[in-house]
């Protein structure tokens, strides 16, 4: 009886397998972003053995089979994902890591992983390029923008940018160049932002509560802040962009809409000058002072939304801030100063504070939005800095 249930039992098998071989089924994938989750329908015949060590011959081959495939759904589904959702190039570059670590876990074979990014890039029409060292797979791609502390390559006439330094946090590039592997995209012109104009629209639930305070005039604010810790890994690798871009990054719906109200209700009678004067001590005084060094190991600039999750921040993340909130309330012209180790803020009100700044015929009262020695009011500088030579590396017109 025994080998009758067995024979019967293989025979189920073979049928089974002969079955799912006749039929050329599409493999569905679900994966959770930021703002939801899409579903993706895969052609079998895109998911490719690649060597871990890999050769310019393996990657010219993965190519040769990924692009004879069915790969056009799976491309433009993200793209109309991307679309519906208006993500930044450096979201929709997130998403497409999260789709590439679906078809090839990182971990299990980062060679893969990083061809399943390079072509989902290149193929949704971005200029993405290959190279290689001995032990090395480079990915990088055109990008037209002031970006620092990522390494760059020049290829006709044009700048492309390592995507993938961060893995290779220790490598010099420069003693060791990589080979570039030419591969011809044809839907490969277009040059990648790292401009983030639009945070996602975070599911609700995923938000976290923070208790923050500080006093002004004798008097304590209370604000119970929603914030998303997605927010981290969003901008874990992002690279050091100008200040424009950088100042510019918006909050989180969630998150404006749990504080941005509340500062308006709070200056709501007070004046001009005075409510700026009140944000200016609320990013000086609500948030712990740390040195970048010393919480990150380098330099790394915070975001607004990033400011007020983290537990400590540094000038950048504090001019960063104030600018934000002085334009969303306000909308003042405003100007960013950098000195060798400091960054400051200055803000045009109809008749000046202090002694102002000029910069292009215009005059700015400083603001400084940063703990100091000195307990410094509207249009005072640090006395350390009066006699330093500095420069505007950003000016804000609302007009």
């Amino acid at each position: 009886m025994k080998r009758i249930y067995r024979a019967f039992s293989a025979v189920l098998l073979i049928l089974a397998t002969l079955n799912s071989f006749g039929q050329d089924t599409k493999r569905l994938f679900s994966i959770d972003f930021y703002e939801g989750t899409i579903s993706l329908e895969v052609d079998p015949h895109t998911l490719i053995n690649v060597p871990a060590n890999s050769s310019e011959l393996a990657v010219k081959n993965f190519y040769s089979q990924i692009v004879t495939s069915d790969y056009r759904p799976l491309v433009d589904s993200l793209l109309a994902y991307k679309n519906k959702h208006q993500l930044n190039d450096w979201l929709y570059y997130q998403l497409i890591r999260r789709t590439a670590g679906t078809l090839s876990p990182k971990s299990e074979n980062y060679t893969r992983y990083t061809l399943y990014k390079w072509f989902l890039l290149s193929k949704s029409g971005y200029d993405a390029r290959l190279a290689l060292t001995p032990d090395k797979i480079i990915f990088y791609v055109y990008n037209n923008e002031d970006i620092s502390d990522i390494p760059f390559f020049m290829v006709d006439d044009k700048k492309f940018m390592c995507l993938n330094y961060h893995d290779y946090p220790n490598a010099d590039l420069n003693e060791e160049p990589p080979m570039p592997i030419n591969i011809h995209v044809p839907e490969a012109k277009m040059p990648f932002s790292y401009k983030v104009t639009r945070m996602p629209d975070f599911k609700p639930e995923s938000y976290l509560r923070k208790d923050i305070e500080f006093s002004y005039r004798q008097k304590v604010y209370h604000f119970q802040v929603k914030l998303n810790p997605e927010v981290e890994s969003i901008f874990k690798n992002y690279p050091g962009v100008d200040f424009e871009s950088y100042f510019n990054i918006p909050l989180s719906k969630e998150t404006y809409s749990s504080l941005i109200p509340i500062l308006k209700k709070n200056v709501k009678d007070m004046s001009q000058k005075k409510g700026v004067d009140y944000l200016m001590r609320f990013t000086r005084y609500a948030f712990l002072y740390e040195d970048d060094e010393e919480n990150f190991g380098k330099e790394k600039r915070l975001s607004a939304e990033e400011t007020l999750f983290s537990q400590y921040s540094d000038c950048d993340d504090r001019a960063a801030l104030f600018f934000y909130l002085v334009k969303e309330i306000y909308n003042l012209p405003m100007i960013a100063v950098l000195y060798p180790t400091h960054i400051t803020m200055a803000v045009q009100f109809d008749k000046p504070v202090g002694k102002p700044i000029i910069y292009k015929g215009r005059t700015y009262s400083f603001c400084e939005p940063t703990l100091q020695k000195e307990d410094l009011h509207l249009g005072q500088i640090s006395s350390q800095l009066r006699n330093t030579p500095y420069q505007i590396v950003y000016q804000y017109d609302p007009h």
